[in-house]
């Protein structure tokens, strides 16, 4: 069992102004843990990381407050170290130096990284592992940021050190905000079948970080306890997409700035909408600098009879490309419409009134405003969050850019001709999802999105309490691709919920066979949609957009 004094140290006591009681508290939590297990557990002093991303403390400073809280954990009496949720491989080793010169004690060293798998400060996990044997770890591993899913793909790309074994603690999925509480969707059973997989790739302490109960330490207990070592590698089939991406023609952004398409006054989504089946298709901009990919998916999707392709805005708080950039170019080069996602997270006021000005002058006048991952669940955890506005404020504000008057109130000289969306996240509570969709279409809402919806009834009760709005509905439907990404979305995608007989359809399905079954599923809802909706909005799963062209044309043959 760990200490509860993850952020037990100088710095980040202050904040509360408690810095003079560092040692206090470190020494009351390992006491707290001591009486509550007994003595037929052993007891680890949690140490969390101070630095961080942003590199603002000196290395001296933090060296200190590292001496002062592992001083007063092994002197409480602690079994072990472990260093968690560290991001910088270069602090990581301070802490490591200082806990190895006072004892001669266990360390455990975990890093809180994604599937990219490098640490924060440029190393690859594995030569970030290695420097940390050679300098005395006795556990390295991993924990927080992710659940089971994104844990499994980094390790199921990394080779087994023989030296010292892995641990693994990811969170229950990511938490969803419902009603004033942060809620996580993974269940017992999900994370003691992956607990399984985790000891196949070499993980040899397994445990929980946010989200997990007593239940989900219960059930990998009960998992692993007759755990014989299985050779077989639980590997997701990745060679297939790399090799397509290696083989991507580049796109240069610069010709299509050259060559623009020329692009008509078309109709707007709104116009579309009322008189036929429409449809949105989500792509993600890439987390890197090639956007061969992506344009290539951009064009195929226009062929295929998309009418928007819409484009998050650094979704689940991960750094992505600009929305705006790939809009445009998609735009001037396919003449597709670009429908761009808005979140406040990460703009003030003057930015958000600054980027849609922007993208009045590029006129891409299709937006759809939310509020934005907790950046803790990203790829810079440590970043600040801003939301000075509210998604419904930003759609009340939007329109009075329709109006030609800015934020300040002051006269814009033009009227802006935004058509803005608000997005329904949430179907576990459609009733008062609802209920915030009537003040987002008061505010100004053109038009709605819906989170991705995986069960028929769902489509009927979002129908029969959606039917008197006075706005179109998109409703979300991506084709899984196998059977743990089924798993994955149940378990740890906030707001979704896949029923038993889906899962149980893509069960133990990979490869083809597995993307087979997800377009089928999904034309199945498709179905029902078009039964009770004009707007379809289909989300390509990882830049997979041969799945969605195929939904489009399929959209498009059905509605003819």
């Amino acid at each position: 069992i760990e200490t509860n004094t993850f952020s037990a140290n100088r710095e980040k006591l202050s904040k509360f102004g408690l810095e003079s009681e560092v040692e206090a508290i470190n020494r009351a939590g390992v006491s707290i843990a001591r009486k509550a297990v007994g003595e037929d557990a052993y007891v680890v002093g949690a140490i969390g990381a101070i630095g961080g991303v942003r590199r603002n403390r000196p290395p001296s400073r933090i060296k200190k407050d590292y001496t002062q809280q592992i001083y007063a954990l092994l002197d409480s009496g602690v079994d072990g170290l472990m260093l968690e949720t560290f991001f910088d491989l270069e602090e990581m080793l301070l802490a490591l130096e200082i806990a190895k010169k006072q004892s001669n004690l266990p360390v455990i060293c975990q890093f809180a990284i994604d599937e990219i798998g490098r640490t924060q400060d440029g190393y690859s996990i594995t030569d970030a592992f290695q420097s940390l044997v050679s300098h005395g770890a006795d556990i390295v591993g991993f924990n927080c940021r992710s659940g089971p899913n994104g844990i499994l793909r980094l390790m199921e790309k990394m080779d087994p050190l023989e030296s010292v074994p892995y641990s693994v603690f990811p969170n229950a999925g990511m938490p969803d905000y419902v009603e004033g509480k942060f809620t996580y969707t993974a269940t017992p059973q999900y994370f003691a079948e992956n607990a399984l997989r985790f000891a196949d790739l070499g993980a040899r302490l397994i445990g929980g970080c946010c989200g997990t109960t007593p239940e989900h330490i219960a059930a990998i207990a009960k998992a692993i306890h007759q755990y014989k070592p299985n050779p077989q590698r639980f590997i997701e089939e990745t060679t297939e997409q790399a090799v397509h991406e290696a083989a991507s023609v580049f796109i240069n952004p610069v010709q299509a700035l050259q060559e623009p398409v020329d692009v008509p006054n078309e109709p707007n989504l709104l116009e579309l909408v009322k008189g036929r089946h429409t449809i949105i298709v989500e792509l993600d901009p890439p987390r890197d600098l090639n956007i061969s990919k992506f344009m290539l998916g951009c064009e195929a999707l226009k062929n295929a009879g998309a009418d928007a392709v819409t484009m998050a805005d650094n979704s689940l708080a991960v750094t992505r490309m600009s929305n705006v950039a790939l809009g445009y170019l998609a735009k001037q080069q396919f003449g597709i419409r670009p429908l761009l996602h808005l979140a406040c997270r990460d703009r003030n006021l003057i930015g958000i009134q600054s980027h849609l000005m922007g993208l009045h002058a590029l006129g891409m006048n299709h937006v759809l405003a939310i509020t934005g991952d907790p950046v803790s669940n990203g790829d810079l955890p440590t970043a600040s969050s801003v939301f000075d506005l509210t998604s419904t404020e930003v759609i009340r504000m939007i329109k009075q850019l329709n109006q030609g008057i800015a934020f300040s109130g002051k006269p814009l000289k033009e009227k802006a001709n935004f058509i803005i969306g608000g997005a329904l996240p949430n179907f576990k509570h459609i009733e008062k999802g609802v209920q915030r969709l009537e003040k987002k279409i008061s505010a100004g809402a053109d038009y709605i999105m819906t989170q991705l919806v995986y069960d028929h009834k769902q489509i009927e009760k979002l129908y029969e309490c959606t039917r008197h709005l006075q706005v179109p509905v998109f409703v979300g439907i991506m084709p899984l691709t196998n059977g743990r990404n089924a798993e994955f979305l149940h378990n740890e995608a906030p707001g979704i919920q896949i029923p038993e007989d889906v899962r149980r359809r893509m069960a133990n399905l990979t490869g083809e066979e597995g993307r087979q079954a997800g377009l089928e599923i999904a034309r199945e809802l498709i179905d029902t949609t078009m039964k009770y909706f004009h707007g379809i909005y289909l989300a390509t799963p990882f830049l997979n957009y041969e799945l969605t062209v195929e939904l489009t044309q399929y959209v498009r043959e059905k509605s003819n």
